[in-house]
This record gives structure tokens, sequence and C-alpha cells, in this order.
């Protein structure tokens, strides 16, 4: 599928890149986009969490009343669960909540994503972004001009260009990635991906 490639100004160049078919034209396998996000999403946990139970709590363990003749409950230490201030019963500890995928998977997840975005006429290919200086201003007047600048967009490159960078962290809704850092979470979580030609170029070789 060749799809034709605009200039910082939302103009065709003339020129028409090829999109491989192996990962913008295959059918998506929506159960491995799905295990796909919920990896990513696990991963992202830090599972740092935590609570003490009655053994931890800090108060004294004698017992707060006689046994019996009170007219209530047998009641032993303030640690207990039941009294407020006391330990909690099978609170949370800290564990880690990092999923494992197959390689081969994650790249089925990877060209589901990319391979939806085409259906969907989310895609742009773009030419490669060069600023003198960092300048939000210079990347807004990007998006404007690709008619994208209300929508979430992910810009796709080989490697990261410094000014580009700077130009585009502050906007909101607007992130980078590289070939290294891309995921299926973040193809999915963008409505329009925009790459770069020597992006597309280096797919060839993954």
């Amino acid at each position: 599928m060749q799809v034709a490639v605009l200039n910082s100004n939302g103009q065709p160049t003339g020129r028409h890149v090829e999109l491989p078919d192996n990962l913008f034209g295959i059918e998506p396998n929506d159960h491995v986009l799905f295990l796909a996000v919920k990896q990513y999403l696990a991963n992202q946990r830090q599972g740092t969490h935590k609570a003490k139970e009655k053994w931890e709590v800090a108060y004294s363990t004698k017992k707060i009343k006689r046994q019996k003749g009170t007219g209530g409950a047998r009641a032993g230490s303030i640690k207990s669960p039941v009294f407020v201030g006391g330990g909690r019963v099978f609170g949370p500890k800290p564990r880690d909540y990092s999923e494992k995928m197959n390689k081969k998977v994650r790249a089925l997840a990877r060209a589901s994503a990319l391979s939806y975005k085409v259906k969907n006429n989310e895609l742009i290919v773009i030419e490669d972004l060069h600023f003198d200086q960092p300048q939000t201003k210079a990347y807004v007047k990007v998006l404007k001009n690709l008619g994208v600048e209300n929508q979430k967009t992910l810009l796709l490159t080989d490697k990261v260009e410094q000014n580009v960078w700077l130009s585009l962290r502050n906007i909101p809704r607007t992130s980078l990635a590289t070939l290294n850092t891309l995921n299926t979470y973040s193809i999915l979580n963008c409505k329009t991906l925009i790459i770069s030609e020597s992006a597309l170029k280096g797919f060839g070789g993954q």
C-alpha cells in the first residue's frame, strides 16, 4: 500500500512510500491487542503498596479488658483488626505486577495496532522534521498544517531529534516515540500516528 508523503506545511511532496504489508496490512488480532495493553499497564505498576497487619501495628499487647463479666464480646489486644487503628486483615503487600509476553506475540500486537491506524485513516507520513532551535510554536504550526491540532498525536521518528523533542514536549496530548520505544499501547492511545520518512524506512529492518 502506498501513502503520500507530506511536508511540514501539510502539502504533498509528490513522493509516495510503500507501507510494508506485514506491518500495516494484516488482519488485526483484537485479543493480542488486549494482551499487549494489559501487559503494558501491568508493567507500569510499582507494586509498593503496603498495609500493616496485626503483628506490625505499634500498640500495646496488654489485654484491654477482662475476659468475662463485661457484657460484651471477648477482646484481647487493641491491635486487633476489629478496632479502629488496628491492623488490617489480608492487607496489600509489595509485589511484582510485571507480565511477560512472547516476542512474536508482541510483534503481532504492534502490527495489529499499526494496521488499525491504516484502516481508520489515522496515519500520516511526513518529511523528517528539523528545527534550528526549540520552538513550541513551530511544532504547533506543523500540527495545524496537518489538521490534527485538536487530536491526540504521536510522532514516530527513527531517533530523538533534540530540537523537535524540546518543541513538542509541553504540548498537551502530544508525544514522541522512536522505533526502539514504540509499543502497542502508545499506538492505540493516540488518535493520529505521524511517522517520519526515516522511521518508516527503519521498519524494514525489524
